[in-house]
Protein backbone atom coordinates (compact mmCIF):
# COMPACT_ATOMS: atom_id res chain seq x y z
CA UNK A 1 0.00 0.00 0.00
CA UNK A 2 1.19 3.56 -0.65
CA UNK A 3 0.16 5.82 1.95
CA UNK A 4 0.61 9.04 -0.09
CA UNK A 5 -2.06 7.82 -3.00
CA UNK A 6 -4.54 4.69 -0.92
CA UNK A 7 -6.84 4.79 1.57
CA UNK A 8 -7.47 1.20 3.02
CA UNK A 9 -9.32 -0.38 6.24
CA UNK A 10 -9.83 -3.74 7.35
CA UNK A 11 -12.60 -5.07 9.40
CA UNK A 12 -13.63 -8.75 10.18
CA UNK A 13 -16.85 -10.40 9.17
CA UNK A 14 -18.83 -12.87 10.71
CA UNK A 15 -20.55 -14.42 7.57
CA UNK A 16 -18.63 -16.68 4.96
CA UNK A 17 -17.26 -15.34 2.24
CA UNK A 18 -18.98 -17.26 -0.42
CA UNK A 19 -22.08 -14.76 1.06
CA UNK A 20 -19.73 -11.84 0.71
CA UNK A 21 -18.61 -12.93 -3.22
CA UNK A 22 -22.61 -12.84 -3.47
CA UNK A 23 -23.34 -10.01 -1.88
CA UNK A 24 -20.28 -7.77 -4.41
CA UNK A 25 -21.03 -9.80 -7.66
CA UNK A 26 -24.88 -9.75 -7.68
CA UNK A 27 -26.37 -6.32 -8.54
CA UNK A 28 -29.40 -7.31 -6.56
CA UNK A 29 -27.23 -7.04 -3.57
CA UNK A 30 -25.57 -3.85 -4.32
CA UNK A 31 -28.26 -1.57 -3.65
CA UNK A 32 -28.26 -2.58 0.04
CA UNK A 33 -24.79 -1.88 1.03
CA UNK A 34 -22.60 -0.25 -1.86
CA UNK A 35 -22.83 3.37 -0.09
CA UNK A 36 -23.69 4.37 2.99
CA UNK A 37 -27.21 5.14 3.82
CA UNK A 38 -29.69 7.31 3.79
CA UNK A 39 -28.06 7.64 0.05
CA UNK A 40 -29.18 4.98 -2.65
CA UNK A 41 -27.95 3.00 -5.08
CA UNK A 42 -30.57 3.26 -7.77
CA UNK A 43 -29.05 1.07 -10.67
CA UNK A 44 -26.25 -1.46 -10.74
CA UNK A 45 -25.17 -3.42 -14.13
CA UNK A 46 -22.32 -6.28 -13.50
CA UNK A 47 -20.70 -7.98 -16.41
CA UNK A 48 -18.91 -10.62 -14.36
CA UNK A 49 -15.48 -11.01 -15.95
CA UNK A 50 -12.14 -9.40 -16.89
CA UNK A 51 -13.14 -6.42 -18.46
CA UNK A 52 -16.42 -6.75 -18.00
CA UNK A 53 -18.71 -3.63 -16.68
CA UNK A 54 -19.26 -2.62 -13.29
CA UNK A 55 -21.84 0.66 -12.89
CA UNK A 56 -23.31 2.11 -10.49
CA UNK A 57 -26.26 4.99 -10.13
CA UNK A 58 -26.65 6.05 -6.65
CA UNK A 59 -27.98 9.11 -5.08
CA UNK A 60 -26.19 11.01 -2.73
CA UNK A 61 -27.88 14.23 -1.17
CA UNK A 62 -29.40 15.62 -4.35
CA UNK A 63 -26.41 14.37 -6.76
CA UNK A 64 -27.07 11.22 -8.85
CA UNK A 65 -23.76 9.73 -9.54
CA UNK A 66 -22.63 7.71 -12.35
CA UNK A 67 -20.05 5.22 -11.70
CA UNK A 68 -18.92 3.07 -14.98
CA UNK A 69 -15.82 0.81 -14.59
CA UNK A 70 -14.81 -2.63 -15.49
CA UNK A 71 -13.23 -5.59 -13.54
CA UNK A 72 -9.30 -5.94 -13.68
CA UNK A 73 -9.69 -9.22 -11.33
CA UNK A 74 -11.58 -12.18 -10.21
CA UNK A 75 -10.31 -13.76 -8.06
CA UNK A 76 -13.30 -16.53 -6.64
CA UNK A 77 -13.82 -15.45 -2.45
CA UNK A 78 -10.19 -13.91 -2.46
CA UNK A 79 -10.15 -10.79 -4.62
CA UNK A 80 -11.97 -8.39 -6.61
CA UNK A 81 -10.56 -5.62 -8.01
CA UNK A 82 -12.65 -2.88 -10.64
CA UNK A 83 -11.98 0.37 -11.71
CA UNK A 84 -13.14 3.75 -12.76
CA UNK A 85 -10.05 4.39 -15.38
CA UNK A 86 -11.69 2.33 -18.25
CA UNK A 87 -15.35 1.48 -19.59
CA UNK A 88 -15.79 -1.64 -21.79
CA UNK A 89 -13.87 -2.26 -24.45
CA UNK A 90 -10.75 -0.81 -21.88
CA UNK A 91 -11.43 2.28 -23.18
CA UNK A 92 -9.87 4.90 -20.82
CA UNK A 93 -11.67 7.18 -18.85
CA UNK A 94 -11.31 11.09 -18.87
CA UNK A 95 -11.57 11.52 -15.10
CA UNK A 96 -10.87 8.31 -13.24
CA UNK A 97 -11.17 8.63 -9.68
CA UNK A 98 -9.62 5.17 -7.91
CA UNK A 99 -9.32 1.23 -8.17
CA UNK A 100 -10.68 -0.57 -5.97
CA UNK A 101 -9.52 -3.75 -4.02
CA UNK A 102 -11.64 -5.68 -2.01
CA UNK A 103 -9.23 -8.70 0.10
CA UNK A 104 -11.43 -11.33 1.50
CA UNK A 105 -9.54 -13.89 3.68
CA UNK A 106 -10.65 -16.44 6.84
CA UNK A 107 -10.14 -14.99 9.91
CA UNK A 108 -11.01 -17.95 12.40
CA UNK A 109 -14.57 -18.94 14.29
CA UNK A 110 -16.44 -18.80 10.36
CA UNK A 111 -15.37 -15.30 10.40
CA UNK A 112 -13.54 -13.17 7.50
CA UNK A 113 -11.10 -10.29 7.38
CA UNK A 114 -12.42 -8.00 4.60
CA UNK A 115 -10.46 -5.35 3.35
CA UNK A 116 -11.47 -2.66 1.27
CA UNK A 117 -8.88 -0.56 -0.48
CA UNK A 118 -9.23 2.51 -3.14
CA UNK A 119 -6.03 3.44 -4.97
CA UNK A 120 -6.04 7.06 -6.18
CA UNK A 121 -3.83 8.46 -9.21
CA UNK A 122 -3.10 11.06 -7.45
CA UNK A 123 -2.44 12.36 -3.48
CA UNK A 124 -4.82 14.96 -3.87
CA UNK A 125 -7.16 12.38 -5.22
CA UNK A 126 -6.92 10.34 -2.35
CA UNK A 127 -6.89 13.27 0.10
CA UNK A 128 -10.19 14.52 -1.77
CA UNK A 129 -11.58 10.91 -0.95
CA UNK A 130 -10.73 10.99 2.47
CA UNK A 131 -12.30 14.36 3.14
CA UNK A 132 -15.33 12.46 1.47
CA UNK A 133 -15.45 10.35 4.88
CA UNK A 134 -13.71 7.59 3.55
CA UNK A 135 -13.48 5.76 6.67
CA UNK A 136 -16.55 6.45 7.38
CA UNK A 137 -18.61 5.84 4.32
CA UNK A 138 -16.64 3.09 3.35
CA UNK A 139 -16.90 1.54 7.39
CA UNK A 140 -20.87 1.88 7.27
CA UNK A 141 -21.27 0.57 3.88
CA UNK A 142 -19.45 -2.64 5.46
CA UNK A 143 -21.49 -2.78 8.40
CA UNK A 144 -24.71 -2.66 5.41
CA UNK A 145 -22.83 -5.43 3.73
CA UNK A 146 -22.34 -7.74 6.80
CA UNK A 147 -26.07 -7.29 7.34
CA UNK A 148 -26.85 -8.04 3.92
CA UNK A 149 -25.36 -11.15 3.50
CA UNK A 150 -26.67 -11.88 7.00
CA UNK A 151 -30.48 -11.53 5.69
CA UNK A 152 -29.41 -13.32 2.24
CA UNK A 153 -27.95 -16.59 4.42
CA UNK A 154 -31.10 -16.65 6.69
CA UNK A 155 -33.25 -16.58 3.22
CA UNK A 156 -31.03 -19.08 1.85
CA UNK A 157 -31.33 -21.44 4.74
CA UNK A 158 -34.92 -22.86 3.40
CA UNK A 159 -33.19 -24.07 0.42
CA UNK A 160 -31.53 -27.76 0.24
CA UNK A 161 -28.35 -28.25 1.60
CA UNK A 162 -25.45 -26.88 0.11
CA UNK A 163 -27.70 -25.48 -2.29
CA UNK A 164 -27.17 -21.74 -0.97
CA UNK A 165 -23.41 -22.31 -1.34
CA UNK A 166 -23.73 -22.13 -5.21
CA UNK A 167 -22.01 -18.48 -6.27
CA UNK A 168 -21.35 -16.68 -9.03
CA UNK A 169 -17.88 -16.97 -7.84
CA UNK A 170 -17.99 -20.34 -7.48
CA UNK A 171 -15.78 -22.62 -4.25
CA UNK A 172 -12.58 -23.97 -5.36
Amino acid sequence: MDAATDLSFTRILAVPRVVICDCWTQAAHISHFFVPAPHKVTACDIDLRVGGRFTTIFDVGRNVVENKGVYLELIPQQELVFTDAYTEGWKPAPDSFMTVIILLSDAGDGKISYTAMARHRTAELRQRHEDMEFFDGWGIAATQLEACAKAALRAACGLAAGDWLRSTLPLE
